[in-house]
């Protein structure tokens, strides 16, 4: 299959437009993963594999609701996505988005994403040459109707700004970097949802989590995408010994979604009740445990 692509691949850039492709892998998906996956959703289930910390101890609502999916049962969110062009849909996140999120696209959120979709051959962690930069931020925009949408990105040349969307650069190797994101004046108060989808190494995702998560506002999750099989155990023991007992009240949920790949993912919650930035929290997504 990937000696195919290689084949056809050059082939089809130089007698396609990027929107013609576009519209191609859209209609590919659609016919030949959404409507097989809708259909055998009907009578089968398969649910994720879900590991939770938390250092507070107690029932963890957060892995109990992940625990839930149906991760065969593609939904609306897959659509737009796969529309777009974001690999969301491939992946199946927009199965557990779609889940967690359903109760919030009428709210007037704040989100940031890391990691546009470069398209950038020289960059690390690129799309390819098909890739949509953007895609993924322009579907946030159409599913959360009142939403403010930040992206950011080390490639400056994708940077973009759209109705309802703005786009900051970002080195998430360096700290001084991603301070500099929140302290740009509409992300001082931190953000509601954020998703790391940048340079997909261990070391990134913790160089990252560990300037941005102190600006999850209360409620609010954090997501780290692509995580890769060799680096489960070290995301474990760092979630045991160090984040679950920094962050005691926090929901941490690492869910293996590709076993021998890169499509895993862990999810963090901020509890309700921690009013630290200004403007109301996030509520009413999860019921607190007793």
């Amino acid at each position: 299959m990937k000696f195919l692509k290689r084949l056809v691949y050059p082939l089809v850039r130089r007698t396609l437009s990027p929107r013609a492709v576009q519209v191609l892998r859209f209609r590919s998906w659609y016919f030949f993963s959404y409507l097989p996956r809708l259909l055998t959703s009907r009578f089968a289930t398969r649910k994720p594999q879900v590991r939770g910390f938390r250092g507070a101890g107690g029932p963890s609502l957060l892995v109990e609701k992940l625990q839930e999916i149906n991760m065969l049962a593609p939904t609306e969110m897959c659509r737009v996505m796969a529309r777009y062009g974001s690999d969301k849909a491939l992946h199946s996140y927009t199965r557990l988005y779609s889940a967690l999120f359903k109760d919030w696209f009428d709210r007037p959120l704040r989100m940031l994403e890391l990691g546009l979709g470069t398209n950038n051959p020289a960059v690390l962690s690129n799309m390819g040459a098909f890739g949509a930069p953007g895609a993924s931020l322009r579907g946030w925009r159409d599913l959360f109707h009142q939403a403010s949408v930040y992206g950011a990105d080390i490639d400056r040349g994708i940077l973009f700004q759209e109705d309802r969307i703005k786009t900051f650069y970002c080195d998430q190797l360096d700290k001084s970097s991603i301070r500099s994101i929140w302290s740009q004046p509409a992300l001082r108060d931190g953000a509601d949802i954020i998703i790391e989808d940048g340079l997909h190494t261990f070391e990134a995702n913790v160089s990252f989590l560990e300037e941005s998560l102190d600006h999850l506002r209360p409620g609010g999750i954090y997501v780290v995408e692509d995580i890769g099989w060799e680096d489960i155990e070290r995301w474990y023991e760092r979630l045991e010994t160090v984040y679950s007992k920094q962050y005691p009240t926090h929901e941490f949920a690492f869910v293996v979604l590709a076993k021998h790949d890169d499509g895993n993912m862990l999810f963090i919650r901020r509890p309700e009740g921690e009013a630290v930035f200004s403007g109301p929290p996030v509520t009413g997504a999860f019921r607190e445990a007793e």
